[in-house]
């Protein structure tokens, strides 16, 4: 091929033409090959997804099937006999005790009177070992009575023992229902406007939730099967907020209440909320960020600032001693 056929006219046209026609057959092309691309990647998502919601819900009917079984369960013989026999249900216990371990997730009649064995025995047991280092570990010309009284102060700390792990089960359990909420709220929202009864609603969201929060799937499963056989929904909503005991689920309830009390619409009492609730967890994001700055002053006091202050006067110092410390 010489320079003058490629500088031809007729040779560039050409040229120009298989570019154009197999531009055309790549535009044309391309899209039926990336479509199918894509269907195939989402099927794989979808089955991935089906296969991870099956996981998750075994997990949740397992953790379910547990809190059943410890419905049924009953406190051991000893135990029930030594707490009743001690009368320790009047003296360290009243209806707010049973009402924070629901709270804590402990239901039943056993978790009660394992909280009140734990709170006689344990200071016994505290005592014991306390006993064992002061007259075994620490130096003998302690006296002997101080070592005594430092065991009963530490033997009293055990008595609180009890009450703050029962305080922090709530903590945490009422934070993880706090945080699914308005997710669970918008789920519910969903499922009502499609046509859903409150009931199948409430068991499609336990269903759901459970990835994000099992305590929340656990009480609104609860609270489907009260809602079936309780006479009144009232009395089931009002245990629900209870048992959370989280300020958010407490004002859904209450309107639902009131949806059903005065035949309003229960999908509009819910949107309001849950725009509400979504507001909230929004507020506390924000005032968790705006509570790091003092947080960071003390750690930033303390191991940046004598880093920093060294880092600076160290080269300093260095030549103030070379020069005066030179003869």
């Amino acid at each position: 091929m010489t320079l003058e056929t490629i500088a031809s006219t007729q040779f560039l046209a050409a040229v120009l033409a298989m570019v154009a026609v197999s531009g055309t057959i790549f535009s044309l092309v391309m899209p039926l090959l990336s479509n199918n691309t894509l269907k195939t990647r989402m099927k794989s998502v979808a089955l991935e997804r089906d296969k991870l919601r099956a996981r998750e819900r075994a997990r949740l009917l397992e953790h379910q099937a547990d809190a059943r079984a410890s419905l049924r369960n009953q406190p051991k013989a000893k135990m029930k006999s030594f707490v009743d026999r001690l009368n320790l249900k009047e003296m360290l216990s009243d209806e707010t005790t049973t009402d924070r371990l629901r709270m804590a997730g402990y239901r039943g009649s056993a978790p009660l009177y394992y909280f009140l064995t734990a709170r006689i025995a344990l200071p016994g047991v505290i005592f014991v070992f306390a006993i064992t280092y002061a007259f075994l570990v620490l130096p003998a010309t302690l006296p002997a009575l101080s070592k005594i009284c430092f065991c009963i102060a530490i033997a009293g700390v055990g008595a609180f023992l009890p009450n703050v792990y029962l305080k922090n089960k709530i903590d945490k359990r009422k934070l993880t229902i706090q945080r699914a909420w308005p997710d669970a709220l918008d789920l519910m929202l969903i499922c009502v406007e499609s046509g859903m009864a409150i009931e199948g609603a409430f068991q499609r969201v336990a269903e759901e939730i459970g990835v994000q929060s099992v305590e929340l799937a656990e009480e609104l499963s609860l609270t489907t099967a009260e809602l079936s056989y309780l006479s009144e929904r009232r009395v089931a909503y009002e245990n629900l907020a209870k048992r959370t005991g989280v300020d958010g689920v407490k004002n859904v309830m209450m309107a639902l209440i009131q949806a059903e009390r005065y035949g309003t619409p229960v999908g509009s009492a819910i949107r309001t909320m849950a725009d509400d609730t979504r507001e909230l967890r929004m507020q506390m994001a924000e005032q968790k960020a705006a509570s790091l700055p003092p947080k960071l002053t003390v750690p930033m006091i303390l191991f940046f600032l004598p880093v920093l202050f060294f880092i600076i006067m160290g080269p300093a110092v260095m030549q103030v001693l070379e020069e005066f410390g030179s003869p």
